[in-house]
């Protein structure tokens, strides 16, 4: 498990990140949402021990991180730009790799590599962008270690790519003791994997939750009520997030149950009544909102 106090990094007068307090759970996918600027890089490369935090308490299984090779030893930071030596191959650094981390798995990197069609032989810097990616991401999984650091891991992929990425990543929590904590700018990119996510801004948090429980609480519903008296009453009786009204289509975010969140509805004799969906950037729009702040203007 990990779990981070009041955690703070400044580099000059800039402050990177500010008071994070966060636990991420063992076994689960987690997202670090946040724009660039956001924080999200230096958070990272803190909980890995790369950088030292000014103030706060960073704790992985119940250890400090910062010179502790033990822990280290269970942690595999995947940066936005990986380097890879000069005319290095994947097969050499499987063997580089497998030096350091006692768990590396050879056999199941060449495995992968075949799957995903990467000649392990080929010198990766003849790789496009997306391949040399699709190497440290195969790199890190196959290390063995309880948690994988991914910075901005899926940009460069293509869409079947990726989604091999993540399904790669899903099948190795289901299998033994891993944690990734996925970093990205992008929020459609997390929303198909992650069991939690983390919002940061400057340097802050502005919401971390269960992405499942975030579904369940707040709903998107479309109806169409002719009668304006009947409106007003479902308006007053739903918690409303958000609501507008184009011609006679009223649609609500709202919180709550979701069966009786369509009977009140239903209780107004309405001619459509549908609930739809909500995606994890209508839920952040909405959270955030209801906390100050319009997430709209970071993201779109």
């Amino acid at each position: 498990m990990i779990n981070t106090t009041q955690l703070s990094k400044q580099f000059g007068d800039l402050k990177a990140v500010d008071k994070i307090s966060l636990q991420i759970v063992d076994n689960s996918i987690f997202g670090l949402a946040g724009t660039n600027g956001a924080g999200k890089s230096t958070f990272l490369r803190m909980l890995a021990g790369v950088l030292k935090q000014d103030e706060g308490e960073i704790e992985i299984d119940g250890e400090a991180v910062w010179e502790n090779e033990k822990i280290k030893g269970e942690i595999f930071f995947l940066p936005d730009n990986a380097y890879f030596p000069p005319n290095v191959t994947p097969q050499q650094m499987a063997g580089y790799y497998s030096i350091y981390y006692s768990k590396f798995n050879k056999k199941r990197f060449q495995e992968l590599c075949d799957k995903l069609e990467l000649d392990t032989k080929r010198k990766i810097n003849t790789f496009s962008k997306g391949m040399k990616r699709q190497v440290s991401m195969l790199l890190g999984i196959c290390a063995g270690t309880k948690y994988l650091f991914c910075d901005e891991t899926f940009d460069g992929l293509d869409p079947v790519m990726r989604q091999a990425a993540k399904s790669i990543l899903a099948y190795e929590v289901t299998e033994r003791p891993f944690t990734p904590i996925i970093a990205s700018h992008n929020l459609r990119e997390l929303e198909d994997i992650c069991d939690h996510v983390g919002l940061l801004h400057k340097g802050g948090v502005l919401l971390s939750r269960e992405l499942e429980d975030m579904k369940m609480h707040i709903h998107k519903v479309q109806c169409v009520i002719q009668n304006p008296l009947l409106e007003e009453e479902l308006l007053r009786e739903l918690d409303v997030v958000q609501s507008e009204k184009r011609l006679s289509l009223l649609t609500l975010i709202v919180r709550g149950e979701k069966d009786k969140i369509m009977e009140t509805v239903e209780s107004k004799f309405p001619l459509f009544a549908e609930m739809i969906p909500l995606t994890l950037e209508e839920i952040f729009i909405s959270e955030t909102e209801v906390a100050g702040y319009d997430i709209k203007k970071l993201f779109f």
